[in-house]
Formats: structure tokens, sequence, C-alpha cells
């Protein structure tokens, strides 16, 4: 198994869904979406700027 590493941004993202008492699927899906978001950015996503949310 392997171990990913949390970053500040992922833990409090996760931190954030568990105070508004998103689900435990819901919580899943946002993060691979954040994922997904930085894969497309190549870089991570709390370095975006508004043209990069655009594209």
């Amino acid at each position: 198994m392997t171990e990913e590493k949390m970053t500040p941004l992922r833990a409090r993202m996760i931190e954030d869904m568990h105070i508004r008492g998103m689900g435990d699927q819901a919580q899943k899906s946002h993060i691979q979406a954040t994922k997904d978001f930085a894969k497309f950015l190549q870089r991570s996503p709390g370095t975006a700027t508004p043209e990069d949310l655009r594209a």
C-alpha cells in the first residue's frame, strides 16, 4: 500500500469539508476533482490564477 503525503492545502480542505458535514463520498469526489485539477495545472491548485480557472 502506498502512503500519500498530505499537503497543508489538502488537510485544510478535508477539515473544512468535515466541519461542513459533507459525507465521505462527497469528500472523496471533491478530493478527486482537486487532484484532477492539479494534474491539469501541473502544479498545486493553491497556485491557480483566475486565468487557470477559466481554462
